[in-house]
């Protein structure tokens, strides 16, 4: 098979393999993760997929992944489908890619290949654009074998799957590094900016609600239905990567702030989490967590376990409210859709709603004001320099707006809720001091 050129003139043709290593992941069934992956695949534009399978292997081969009677077999499997690009969902390390493509006359991306391509493809503030470049300069700097000559492109993708780059010699480490070094400048003044965006509305009095869940669990069709705005809501992986924030009002007058983020997903590149990490802060400093779940997905409570994972990696702490949102109710069998709503109206912590049609929204609101519909105030506390486990515990909850040291201790000003207040006040056992 010769050496193929993509280009924009013909759809990419892609055939995705999914390699079952049970030992990795025994909780989940590899049909529905070669499914998952093959939605990852419809998410890239120009790609039209010409075959699926999922591949037994006892144990990954050292140097070709598959073993060598599977490598020829899927060979002769890949040229009479004149396949272009082959995804594999799961790692394969570059020795491992450099061969594969060699004897197959093919590209090839791994999972996280694929999913940086997607990011690539769908960022658009500036903020977003850097991170995903940042973490594909990282992925691509253990790959000598990788072109780069996105980082001269303006347009989104970074040539893996189309446009210049696909033949050249690997990459040179030194110009990464200072590819790297130039972005982390450019992302540090970035987050700067934001960070002061987030000083001001810590000043507002309205608490902040981060829906987070698993890619394509209905976030982004839950925040249009709640707020009335028109973000990009598509039965599609990864339709939304930059925060979109609105205000809405509660059913009591109240108002808050709803910050719709990045889906997960399970095996999220770490390089990914590490570039988003700034991103995902909004989710660190939410007074309320709704995690949005598709009830309807054979797989819900293994995509809840990798939410939950992934939260707890970003260092989300406990005692963050969080509401189950069950949502797409209306996808149901009404057996299953019954037996449900009988779950939910036991559960305080669960809302079974269709961001859909709108049902189970009013008690879903109604709930959030239950949870986190407090007016937050300014109070301004004298702590002494023996108080210094209630001046950790401000800073942890960031709700210090204004600090200064006096000769008898701090003289702190905080923005925070009544039940914070009343935390703190069982802390110290002290009323605070107000201004």
């Amino acid at each position: 098979m010769s050496d193929p050129v993509l280009s924009a003139e013909r759809p990419t043709r892609a055939y995705v393999l999914h390699p079952d290593l049970k030992d990795a992941d025994a909780r989940r069934e590899p049909e529905l993760r070669l499914a998952e992956a093959v939605s990852l695949a419809a998410a890239l534009p120009n790609l039209t997929l010409v075959g699926q399978e999922v591949v037994r292997l006892p144990k990954p081969h050292a140097g070709h992944l598959f073993g060598t009677g599977k490598v020829e077999e899927l060979k002769a499997r890949l040229e009479a489908a004149e396949v272009d690009l082959v995804l594999v969902d799961g790692p394969v390390s570059p020795v491992q890619q450099r061969n594969l493509e060699k004897l197959w006359g093919v590209k090839l991306l791994d999972r996280t290949g694929l999913i940086l391509e997607i990011f690539a493809d769908r960022a658009r503030t500036r903020e977003g654009v850097l991170q995903v470049e940042l973490a594909a300069l990282n992925y691509q700097r253990t790959r000598l074998v990788r072109a780069w000559t996105h980082l001269e492109r303006q347009r989104g993708g970074f040539g893996f799957v189309g446009g210049p780059g696909e033949t050249q010699i690997e990459a040179d480490r030194r110009a990464i590094d200072e590819q790297v070094i130039r972005i982390r400048r450019q992302l540090a003044k970035v987050v700067k900016t934001r960070e002061l965006h987030r000083a001001a509305r810590r000043k507002v009095p309205f608490p902040i609600v981060a829906l987070v869940g698993y890619t394509n669990a209905g976030k982004s069709t839950l925040f249009n239905r709640m707020t009335g705005a028109e973000v990009l809501a598509k039965d599609m992986l990864f339709a939304t990567l930059d925060p979109t924030m609105r205000g809405i009002t509660l059913p009591s007058g109240r108002k808050v702030i709803l910050s719709d983020t990045v889906g997960f997903i399970s095996d999220l590149p770490h390089e990914l989490v590490a570039a988003f990490r700034a991103t995902l802060e909004e989710v660190l400093e939410a007074d309320l967590i709704l995690h949005v779940r598709d009830i309807a997905h054979p797989e819900t409570e293994e995509q809840a376990a990798d939410v939950g994972e992934i939260l707890e990696s970003l260092g989300v702490a406990e005692d963050v409210p969080l509401i189950d949102v069950w949502n797409k109710i209306d996808a149901l069998s009404e057996a299953l859709r019954a037996a449900l709503l009988v779950q939910d109206a036991r559960r305080a912590d669960v809302q079974a709603v269709s961001a859909l049609t709108g049902e189970g929204l009013e008690a879903l609101l109604a709930a959030i004001e239950t949870r986190r519909g407090e007016e937050r105030h300014d109070d301004t506390l004298l702590l002494g320099f023996d108080a210094g486990r209630a001046r950790a515990w401000l800073h942890e909850q960031n709700v210090v707006r204004a600090e200064t040291e006096t000769k008898e201790g701090w003289e702190i000003r905080v923005n925070w809720s009544g039940s914070q207040r009343h935390r703190f006040r069982a802390l110290t056992g002290a009323p605070s001091a107000e201004a």
